[in-house]
């Protein structure tokens, strides 16, 4: 049940007050444990596969503890059984079978079978259904179903259909109950296959979650979940140090370093799959090469991570991260200021005579995101670029993207947790792609092969020459890997997750 906000203040005024209290994370004992989090982001829709929330990283960890996907990640980017125990390509790559996971329940009660699971994926396959990764839903069909097994064709070789069910849109959704009451009865109460349902909800403000406890991943450790969607990273602070939230993400660097001292609390710190980038969009001063490989020349990745991060950060020369499966370490574009000035002064600019476009960026979403780019914008006008900069919510930058309305430059967070070269290079920089705003042929001619490459050395080698010749053209700035700050009440125990994804059910008593 859905209530207002009002309702949920006055149930929770107690437990607020007494939290504010205590000055530190208290629970209750034994049953009826709350666990509360602040999280820097909210959630715009309870469909996890349509829109562009869909494809929002930082969205998964709240969607994971609802629903469930076709195969599930481990938080070491391995795979394994979710709501397929069996799954895979045919030898000759023109059937795929799939085993569905039985005795599994809905969270109103209702059985889950295989016809959810062909629902769901014919539904994202809909090019009207919204699913941000159609393009790739689309490439099986005709799906026969016999007790617990499905099969389908193959209609255009996709090498990571797999690993996409375990990943950005994978989700499965109940058909009947979709059916019976739309997507705006969806919206107002949602269900799913989880640890935990929907309880209540403000749009903004938060979700409360209580534990499902038919779950066939066995019951969560706690029995209610608040999580309170804050993204100001003051206030993220403000919550974890009051003892009002148990557990906090991406706050910045200082004051984790700060809070991990006091008593009562404490923190863990992992790389993520998650990789800083600047956005080049090819309009107006970007479509001169010079300005492009200028712009990433002049920025000093590991001054930014020493001082702004204070050391915990990756800098990259590439969209793949070390842990990716196409990264070439071999790959290094340096930091080269005069470099930089030589070429801007090849294309007419200098300091006095600087060439001038905007770079759109969050502000809080990510620990220093803004003050990484008030940097590069200083390091960038010492050698000739004047750049505006333009504040925005992470869901605006989504509706932007989607448009193909960014600016020439545009900082984000891009995930891409299985790893694969086809969901970070891929997908960021393939012009038909929905995520991609850089869109020339010459680009576009070298990718389109790969996405049906049968031959996994030779699809990866690929990839990694589509890295270097983007590397070398500068259509994108790669900056950094990031490292997840994650500060915790000492009676929380939160477990490392390459993945980034960090739902409720992972999270237990100490």
């Amino acid at each position: 049940m859905i209530h207002t906000r009002r309702e949920f203040l006055q149930l929770n005024l107690a437990a607020i007050a007494a939290l504010s209290m205590a000055g530190a994370p208290a629970f209750a004992q034994g049953e009826g444990q709350e666990l509360v989090i602040a999280y820097n982001t909210g959630v715009p829709s309870w469909d996890p596969t349509t829109g562009p929330s869909a494809v929002n990283p930082a969205l998964q960890s709240i969607y994971l503890s609802v629903f469930d996907r076709y195969i599930a990640q481990n938080p070491d980017l391995s795979f394994s059984p979710g709501l397929l125990t069996e799954w895979g390509f045919t030898d000759d790559n023109t059937k795929i079978r799939m085993v569905v996971r039985e005795g599994v329940k809905w969270h109103d009660g209702s059985p889950f079978t295989a016809e959810d699971v062909v629902w769901s994926l014919q539904r994202a396959a809909d090019p009207g259904s919204g699913n941000p990764i159609q393009f790739v839903w689309s490439k099986v069909g005709n799906f026969q179903i016999d007790g617990n097994v499905i099969t389908a064709d193959v209609l255009e070789y996709e090498p990571t259909l797999f690993k996409w069910m375990a990943f950005l849109t994978g989700y499965v959704l109940p058909k009947a109950y979709f059916e019976k009451v739309g997507p705006v009865g969806f919206e107002k109460a949602p269900i799913g296959t989880g640890p935990y349902k929907v309880d209540a909800y403000e749009q903004g403000a938060y979700v409360r979650l209580v534990a499902n406890p038919d779950y066939w991943g066995g019951k969560p450790a706690y029995d209610r979940v608040v999580i309170k969607f804050v993204p100001d990273a003051t206030s993220r602070v403000a919550e974890i140090e009051s003892g009002r939230s148990h557990v906090t993400f991406e706050i910045p660097f200082e004051e984790y370093d700060r809070l991990i001292k006091r008593p009562g609390l404490t923190g863990t710190t992992f790389p993520v799959a998650d990789v800083g980038m600047i956005f080049i969009n090819n309009i107006d001063a970007m479509l001169d090469k010079n300005v492009r490989l200028a712009a990433h020349h002049a920025i000093d990745k590991k001054l930014i991570v020493d001082r702004l991060l204070r050391g915990y950060g990756v800098p990259l020369s590439t969209l793949e991260a070390p842990e990716y499966a196409a990264f070439d370490p071999g790959l290094q574009f340096p930091y080269d200021p005069d470099k930089a000035r030589k070429l801007l002064a090849d294309s007419g600019y200098s300091p006095s005579n600087p060439v001038r476009f905007t770079i759109q960026t969050t502000r809080g979403f990510k620990p220093k995101d803004y003050e990484m780019i008030q940097a590069i914008v200083g390091m960038w006008r010492r050698v000739g670029i004047e750049a505006k900069i333009e504040i925005y919510e992470i869901a605006k930058h989504f509706e932007l993207r989607a448009a193909d309305q960014l600016a020439p430059a545009a900082f984000y967070n891009w995930g891409n947790a299985i790893g694969d070269p086809t969901t970070s290079t891929g997908h960021a920089m393939f012009g038909p792609s929905p995520h991609s705003v850089w869109n020339t042929d010459d680009l576009d001619e070298k990718i389109l092969p790969l996405w049906s490459e049968a031959d996994e050395a030779k699809r990866i080698q690929g990839w990694k020459d589509v890295s270097a010749y983007i590397m070398q053209e500068g259509y994108v700035i790669p900056l950094l890997q990031y490292v997840r700050p994650v500060v915790h009440s000492s009676k929380v125990v939160v477990p490392p997750a390459a993945t980034g994804d960090v739902p409720a059910s992972l999270i237990k008593p100490s």
